[in-house]
């Protein structure tokens, strides 16, 4: 969390996880990402070392055969213990990178969802509790900020993500809990399944 997974504009931004990847990894090919993560959210993330490699991987992207999941804290009680969230969204082109609701023009993001249990949270500003909910997340399509907006949007859950500074509030010394726990795809070589784990550190 806090760090940009590719290089943005201007030479504050060039910290990422693809210039960290390139210094270790020399060989490796200009534009290793074949995803990406918000800068706030952590977790796994795969990138590619050959053009080859990220061509697979792409495909395997772009065919939804790649099996991704995330743990969040979501700001409240989830009346329901499981679900599937069906949700519009376009860019806020007055507002960027917002995502707006537009059940016409809008992309459909689809999101599996498990609430795993309730629990108290203690804001580090002021010590406050509050109840939560720890929610494994399983996105079957990419779209910017989807598993955010499914929180958060009153076409979803209507509680924003613990430390959500774009879409519910962000408290000093907080951040977004949302974390990229699993990632499973083929190896782009060997063919074999590769499943790699990561559990979050809330």
């Amino acid at each position: 969390s806090g760090v940009l997974s590719v290089p943005g504009r201007g030479p504050e931004k060039q910290d990422c996880i693809v210039n960290r990847v390139k210094r270790l990894f020399p060989d490796c090919i200009t534009q290793p990402a074949v995803h990406r993560l918000d800068m706030e959210t952590s977790g796994l993330m795969v990138l590619a070392f050959t053009e080859e490699a990220h061509r697979n991987l792409n495909r395997q992207f772009e065919e939804r055969s790649v099996q991704k999941e995330y743990i969040a804290l979501v700001d409240g009680i989830i009346p329901a213990p499981d679900g599937q969230t069906e949700l519009f969204f376009r860019v806020d082109v007055d507002n960027r990178p917002h995502q707006i609701w537009d059940d016409v023009h809008g992309k459909k993001a689809v999101t599996e969802w498990h609430a795993v249990r309730t629990e108290k949270y203690v804001s580090p500003a002021d010590g406050t509790e509050r109840t939560v909910t720890r929610v494994r997340f399983i996105p079957h399509t990419g779209r910017t900020h989807q598993l955010r907006l499914a929180a958060a949007d009153s076409h979803g859950f209507g509680k924003p993500i613990v430390g959500d500074t774009l879409y519910g509030t962000c408290a000093p010394g907080e951040r977004l809990m949302l974390h990229a726990r699993t990632l499973c795809f083929t190896h782009p070589v060997t063919g074999k399944p590769m499943e790699f784990t990561s559990e979050p550190d809330f």
